[in-house]
């Protein structure tokens, strides 16, 4: 999440959906980036504009994903740092000492994406939380603006014209997984699962297994 009292936007960070290089872009282009106090940089819409209530009245944003292809997302990230907590990779075995109780959770899942999609989303709260719940207060006011992984640059620079900022032609992302596409992953059982867990977010959304990318 970030904050421009300047400009009155507020960022919405969703995770796997490309907000760490959204991130950087407060943080390296616009001078009075901030955050909330006190709560998660993940933190829902509905809880940033209940610590600060003129929030509401900020231009708001958050990106989305493709549910299929933001579980790949995932566990390609968890399989990766168990990887190198394994290889004995020293920054990752620091992330493991600050977040035991996160990486805890996620070990039983590292190496199994079936596992992963069928029993995590359940198990974990952040893997199972949904987009649109995120992005939307209990009234079912939704951010202003919805931009999609799909369509990264064009969506960003919507956000960067809000923000008085040149538009660009490319955006290097940020924390972007190695993984072949996401269709490739699934069975049709793990399918349905996704179909079924993520129903709102594939209805709010009009997401579907087939959208390209």
């Amino acid at each position: 999440m970030r904050v421009s009292d300047s400009a009155r936007v507020l960022f919405v960070h969703v995770q796997k959906t490309g907000g760490s290089t959204i991130d950087r872009v407060f943080d390296e282009e616009v001078p009075d980036a901030r955050r909330v106090p006190g709560v998660s940089r993940h933190a829902a819409y509905r809880r940033l504009v209940v610590l600060e209530p003129e929030l509401a009245d900020y231009w708001s944003f958050g990106f989305v994903r493709n549910p299929w292809a933001r579980m790949v997302s995932w566990f390609a990230m968890v399989s990766g740092m168990y990887a190198k907590h394994e290889a004995g990779n020293v920054q990752t075995l620091r992330k493991f000492e600050r977040f035991p109780k996160t990486w805890g959770q996620l070990e039983p899942f590292a190496h199994d994406f079936d596992k992963f999609v069928l029993e995590a989303p359940r198990a974990i709260a952040k893997v199972g939380r949904l987009q649109v719940d995120a992005l939307t207060t209990p009234a079912g006011r939704r951010v202003d603006f919805v931009g999609r992984t799909e369509r990264f640059v064009p969506d960003l620079n919507v956000v960067r014209e809000r923000l008085g900022l040149p538009a660009v032609e490319a955006a290097p992302r940020k924390n972007v997984s190695s993984h072949a596409h996401y269709s490739t992953y699934y069975n049709d059982l793990t399918r349905r699962a996704v179909a079924e867990h993520y129903a709102a977010d594939i209805e709010a959304f009009g997401y579907t297994f087939d959208a390209q990318p």
